[in-house]
């Protein structure tokens, strides 16, 4: 198994190169250019940049990743493409993307881009609290083991 995580606004990156450094589970932590950092060099990570494109980290992940893989994403179109590869998807708010709830979470971003497209505010994502952390924390632990 490897972890690969969607990185640019993953609030949890460490989190994750923690627990996955302690099963020793590789880590591969794909990012755009725009957050380059010379920081990024750790024991048991692999960092992959790739173009500033909206969708570009999505492909290089979903070249990457194999069946039994984890992907950590926000992003509901990477989560459904990752399940239907028969990875196991976490989102860093604490909860499991999965056949049962991603037609529901897909038909709801597309409302909001709807929304939105007609003129209309929707709300953003809320900040990350130390709950969710928590609840992230805890759901990566039962999924390593």
């Amino acid at each position: 198994m490897k972890i690969y995580v969607d990185a640019d606004a993953c609030p949890v990156k460490q989190t994750i190169i923690s627990m996955a450094h302690e099963h020793e589970i590789p880590v591969v932590l794909v990012k755009s250019f725009a957050h380059f950092s010379h920081d990024d060099n750790q024991p048991g990570v692999e960092t992959i940049y790739v173009d500033t494109g909206a969708e570009a980290a999505d492909y290089r992940i979903m070249q990457l990743a194999h069946r039994g893989d984890m992907i950590i994403t926000q992003d509901y179109g990477l989560a459904s493409l990752g399940l239907s590869k028969g990875c196991i998807v976490l989102h860093h708010k604490g909860f499991e993307y999965s056949n049962d709830n991603i037609d529901q979470l897909l038909q709801s971003r597309y409302a909001s881009a709807m929304a939105r497209k007609s003129g209309k505010r929707t709300k953003g994502p809320k900040a990350m609290s130390a709950e969710d952390v928590q609840k992230f924390s805890e759901l990566l632990q039962s999924k390593l083991g």
